[in-house]
């Protein structure tokens, strides 16, 4: 056929990663839990259990980054809002927890014809979190029961788990394959 520029499959198939596998779409996946609302039910922590644990967590609009080399990789910065009770039986202490979960993902190509956008599973250390109390007794809470290291697992746990469910193991897979079939009209 006149009228068009060659290219081989080595490079057609990077074209098509560096296309199909965008800051926009990736953004877009994660987006899907953006304004989600979960209530943490009680958790006993501490020494004897005494204390329990719950949570109003408000997940915010992520920020996506691609970067371009041999493989393509993103930075995905997920804000999140905390409103923490931490209940000792004979006092309450609320914190109001503003936080940053940092994940990183890469594109890869699997057999048949699969794009796969890998995320790794955060560690605490990825997990930022400024924690603040309404009084000094809670501030000093904080700091002794290691509050900031307790809320990093917790969210580092949280997000290993909804990485593995079968749903977001699902929508991390792509496969061209089928999407061509379905789009295919012949000639």
């Amino acid at each position: 056929m006149q009228g068009y520029d060659y290219v081989s499959y080595e490079v057609f198939g990077r074209r098509f990663f560096e296309v199909a596998v965008t800051e926009e779409r990736v953004g877009a996946a994660f987006a899907a839990f953006a304004g989600n609302e979960f209530d943490m039910e009680p958790i006993a922590q501490g020494p004897g259990k005494i204390a329990k644990v719950s949570a109003r967590v408000a997940i915010k609009e992520p920020q996506v980054s691609r970067n371009v080399g041999d493989t393509i990789t993103f930075d995905i910065h997920i804000p999140l809002l905390i409103d923490l009770l931490l209940d000792l039986r004979l006092d309450k202490q609320r914190f109001r927890v503003a936080g940053d979960i940092a994940l990183t993902a890469t594109a890869r190509a699997a057999e048949p014809l699969l794009l796969i956008v890998d995320v790794a599973k955060p560690r605490a250390s990825d997990i930022t979190v400024h924690v603040s109390s309404r009084s000094i007794r809670g501030e000093l809470l904080r700091i002794i029961a290691g509050v900031d290291g307790e809320i990093r697992r917790f969210i580092a746990q949280y997000v290993s788990a909804e990485i593995d469910s079968p749903p977001s193991q699902k929508a991390q897979v792509i496969d061209v394959a089928e999407q061509l079939d379905q789009t295919w009209t012949g000639i």
